[in-house]
């Protein structure tokens, strides 16, 4: 398994291809939830994912500054079901933060995360920013990682 980087200009079709579907099979088919999840937000960002046997089995795009929000962000972060449970998660999210901060040379990261996983982000110091909220009929929070020199 390898882990890959690349701007949407980089990505192959086939690569946007099992990405999408990896993100809709999670988003909108697991977690019942139907939303728009081709948001024209990908175009701008940055694709972080590991592949195995042409598979999708982790992924998050990260976003900079000015996209989503005036900070960067992290989101769309996934791995597949059949590989969860295994640390995937965690060396995606840190993966995540050091791409921001080195690479992107951004200070401030902002999520919207779902609001059971408060306690996981949280441990990469995230602080909760906002109250919870139901976004498409899902619990949320928003929460902010700020990183000072």
């Amino acid at each position: 398994m390898s882990w890959h980087i690349k701007t949407f200009d980089e990505l192959t079709s086939l690569e946007m291809y099992r990405i999408l579907q990896e993100r809709t099979a999670i988003f909108v088919v697991e977690q019942n939830c139907p939303y728009q999840e081709v948001d024209g937000k990908d175009i701008a960002s940055y694709h972080l994912y590991k592949e195995e046997e042409g598979q999708i089995v982790a992924y998050s795009r990260l976003l900079p500054s000015g996209v989503a929000y005036p900070e960067a962000s992290i989101g769309r972060v996934i791995v597949k079901r059949e590989y969860r449970g295994k640390g995937l998660a965690q060396e995606l999210f840190r993966k995540s933060i050091e791409f921001i901060q080195h690479e992107l040379k951004e200070d401030k990261i902002k999520i919207q995360a779902q609001h059971y996983l408060e306690k996981f982000y949280s441990s990469y110091g995230f602080e909760t920013i906002s109250e919870m909220y139901l976004e498409d009929d899902i619990p949320h929070i928003d929460m902010m990682r700020i990183t000072t020199s």
